[in-house]
């Protein structure tokens, strides 16, 4: 049986670390607030830009096809995971890595190059696949022209021909205790099919050429695709991390509890024990 001082030290270990998965969670709950407010605050305008470019596209010469929409046969394939820099969020960034392992079995025949974002994924990638940029960095400044550079290397590489397709892999945001992971093509885009009639649903006024607004709309759409997913991603680590703290608190406390019942009763176990010397050793100076 531990004695007792072992007992009160890990007691007090265990509040210890208590009090730092409690500050934990509280920050993370402060963080998520605001990562939240922004996912939410940008999934209305990708939607809408999304339905603008559909109904552009649906008005214009089915004969003009973007660059960045020509799909050709898969050869190389850049994957972009999104993660974290930081751990103790659950199974956040692990989930990422179990897609990837995945997506990276289900394309071997393939020349496959990753655009790490996240420490811990570029960490988990690094030794397996060639990797063509670690954008870890990012999510220390997150910020959406910096994000937008990213993506124009990205799209300048594919229509260079280096990458045939590129995906990106992450987190989305669903509520603090539940994230989805997700994999989304972003280049080539896909287009909808232009119907027979050749008519939009909205009714626009084009100036300058429909050509001219799809080839600005679409690279801004890719940028804000990109930065819609890492918005997601950061809310998703921030509500893994604050259920994760919090379950960890949680347990400590139970913990605790147990090993508080423990000591009291090995506390009574000692006490009793003394008396029983002391009245043994009573009754043989008597009997003496």
């Amino acid at each position: 049986m531990a004695n007792l001082k072992e007992i009160r030290g890990r007691i007090n270990s265990i509040s210890s670390t208590m009090q730092i998965t409690s500050a934990m969670k509280m920050v993370a709950a402060s963080k998520l607030k605001r990562a939240q407010d922004a996912i939410v605050m940008l999934r209305p305008f990708s939607q809408k830009l999304q339905e603008i470019i559909e109904n552009v596209n649906s008005s214009s010469d089915p004969d003009q096809i973007s660059v960045y929409a020509q799909a050709r046969e898969v050869k190389r394939i850049l994957y972009i995971p999104i993660a974290s820099n930081k751990g103790l969020a659950g199974a956040f960034n692990s989930s990422i890595s179990k897609e990837v392992n995945s997506l990276f079995a289900k394309n071997a025949s393939k020349e496959i190059e990753v655009l790490a974002i996240g420490k811990k994924i570029y960490d988990a990638v690094r030794t397996t696949k060639t990797v063509f940029d670690n954008q870890s960095a990012l999510l220390d400044h997150l910020s959406f022209d910096s994000v937008a550079g990213v993506a124009e290397v990205v799209m300048n590489e594919f229509l260079e021909g280096k990458f045939d397709e590129v995906h990106i892999v992450y987190n989305q945001f669903v509520n603090a205790a539940t994230q989805v992971v997700q994999t989304e093509q972003l280049l080539p885009i896909s287009m909808p099919e232009v119907s027979e009639a050749g008519e939009a649903e909205t009714d626009y006024i084009f100036e300058p050429t429909k050509s001219e607004i799809l080839d600005n709309l679409i690279p801004r759409s890719i940028k804000t695709q990109l930065y819609k997913a890492i918005l997601d991603s950061l809310a998703s680590e921030h509500g893994a991390r604050m259920t994760a703290m919090h379950k960890a608190t949680d347990n400590a406390q139970s913990l605790k509890n147990d090993l508080v019942i423990f000591y009291n009763k090995a506390r009574q176990a000692a006490i009793t024990n003394e008396i029983l010397e002391i009245v043994s050793g009573a009754e043989a100076l008597k009997n003496s």
